[in-house]
C-alpha cells in the first residue's frame, strides 16, 4: 500500500509529540479527541488500524503540520 510510509511518519510524529508532551494515554485521548485504547494502537504502531485521513485529522487537532512532497518516478 502506498500510503504505509506515510501513515508511518504520521504515526511516528504523534507518538513523539504525546512522548514530549508527556501525556498519559489517557490525556492525549482527551486532548484528541479519541479513546484511550485509540491512542495505545498508535503508540504501538498498529499501522493496519489507521487510515491516511485519520492520522491527518490527528495530526491536525495535535497541531502538527503534514506536508506532501510528490517525486516524478522518471
Amino acid at each position: 500500500m502506498a500510503s504505509a510510509g506515510a501513515r508511518s511518519e504520521l504515526m511516528q510524529a504523534l507518538a513523539a509529540l504525546i512522548r514530549r508532551r508527556g501525556w498519559t494515554q489517557k490525556e492525549a485521548a482527551a486532548r484528541l479527541g479519541v479513546s484511550q485504547p485509540r491512542i495505545s494502537d498508535l503508540t504501538r504502531g498498529k499501522i493496519e488500524l489507521f487510515s491516511l485521513d485519520a492520522l491527518v485529522d490527528l495530526a491536525a487537532v495535535a497541531g502538527l503540520m503534514p506536508r506532501i512532497t510528490v517525486i516524478s518516478g522518471e
